[in-house]
């Protein structure tokens, strides 16, 4: 049985790791209260929903501090 001959970079290892890693576009669905594109088995980030009940109080936008000194 053959062995590697050469050591691989921890910048090769990582490369093929997160190949199989990517998120595609058709991997998202749609969250059916608000409609939003989320990941599939996963709480909706807009407006906190999963399986027809709130689970988690939706995240908020921060407004940015606009005070001039």
């Amino acid at each position: 049985m053959g062995l590697p001959k050469h050591r691989k970079s921890k910048s090769k290892t990582r490369m093929r790791k997160a190949s199989n890693e990517k998120r595609f576009l058709s991997d998202l669905s749609l969250c059916p209260q608000c409609g939003f594109e989320k990941l599939p088995h996963r709480i909706c980030p807009s407006c906190g929903y999963y399986k027809d009940r709130v689970v988690a109080a939706p995240r908020e936008k921060k407004a940015k501090n606009t005070t001039t000194r």
